[in-house]
């Protein structure tokens, strides 16, 4: 029987946090379908980290960063969240840790792929429906204020007796459309100044975090974004300081690396279901960019 894909779902967090809700228990609130971060005692990360990223994401988490800050590759793009941040990542998203400081405080909602959403069938905010894998934006500390106390006015009602569901429903809805305002004026900002080139690296990577276990040439990319493979290729190292075909790599290893790792495919499987032609080439690609063969890689990942 295969394993689970290396998902950390509230479930899984549930499942591993466990053990430790006495000591974490003045920070963090959660059932199955919520949950609530006040304050972000550092237990909370170093236990999750020690689950070995990457991890890949089916819920929507959004996030304060109050204080200090942390180093996270969020669909293959590095980023630096510091205090002043608002943060979400949605559905979809591969996320893996990299560092945090001893001072990181944080505030966040996590909400599960059950959670009724507290909006009518296509009446989702556009942060939020489906268009944007993740976005992370500076606040001021006005509005950083404001997601902090919806957040404590959700922390206190959770944690009464038998609480109001339609209350903590229209708390993250009021949560969500508070985000989705100040993602909307950065957007607007952000298209009147953002140049052509910056443009077409954001969408390439959307491409290639949607497309890359099946499709592993730049070409496809090129084609989609009727543009030719000589000038998406100059545009993307101009923009990333990194080839194109770099980053189609890099997607395809993070992918299988999870596969074998966290499951009980075989290497012939994982190279069909990667669309390689057989796996012989697979083994070669993976080995080039690894140093490693995917049995040589299997069998490291699984001594503790």
């Amino acid at each position: 029987m295969e394993k689970q894909p290396k998902l950390m779902n509230i479930s899984r967090m549930r499942d591993i946090l466990e053990p430790h809700l006495q000591q974490i228990r003045k920070s963090l609130y959660i059932d199955r379908n919520l949950m609530v971060a006040r304050g972000g005692d550092p237990t909370l990360f170093r236990l999750i980290v020690q689950q070995r990223p990457p991890f890949t994401i089916n819920d929507y988490r959004l996030g304060v960063i109050v204080r200090g800050e942390m180093k996270v590759n969020i669909n293959l793009v590095d980023k630096q969240l510091s205090a002043g941040m608002l943060v979400f990542i949605g559905p979809g998203t591969i996320i893996n840790p990299v560092s945090f400081s001893h001072d990181l405080e944080f505030y966040g909602i996590a909400l599960s792929a059950n959670f009724s959403m507290p909006f009518a069938p296509g009446q989702m905010p556009v942060a939020f429906n489906g268009q944007m894998r993740d976005f992370q934006l500076s606040a001021s500390e006005a509005d950083i204020a404001i997601a902090r106390h919806i957040i404590d006015t959700l922390w206190h009602i959770v944690h009464q007796p038998n609480y109001n569901t339609q209350t903590v429903s229209s708390l993250i809805a009021a949560q969500m459309h508070h985000y989705n305002s100040l993602y909307c004026l950065h957007t607007d900002s952000l298209q009147a100044m953002q140049s052509r080139e910056q443009t077409i690296f954001d969408r390439f990577i959307y491409l290639v975090n949607q497309h890359s276990q099946r499709e592993h040439q730049l070409g496809f990319y090129a084609e989609k974004m009727c543009l030719t493979q000589r000038y998406l290729g100059t545009v993307i190292r101009q923009a990333s300081g990194t080839t194109a075909k770099d980053w189609i790599d890099r997607a395809i290893i993070t992918r299988a690396m999870a596969e074998l790792r966290h499951s009980d495919k075989s290497v012939a499987q994982i190279a069909e279901e990667m669309h390689f032609s057989n796996p012989a080439f697979f083994c070669k690609y993976f080995k080039r960019l690894t140093g490693h063969t995917p049995l040589e890689y299997k069998h490291k990942s699984s001594i503790p």
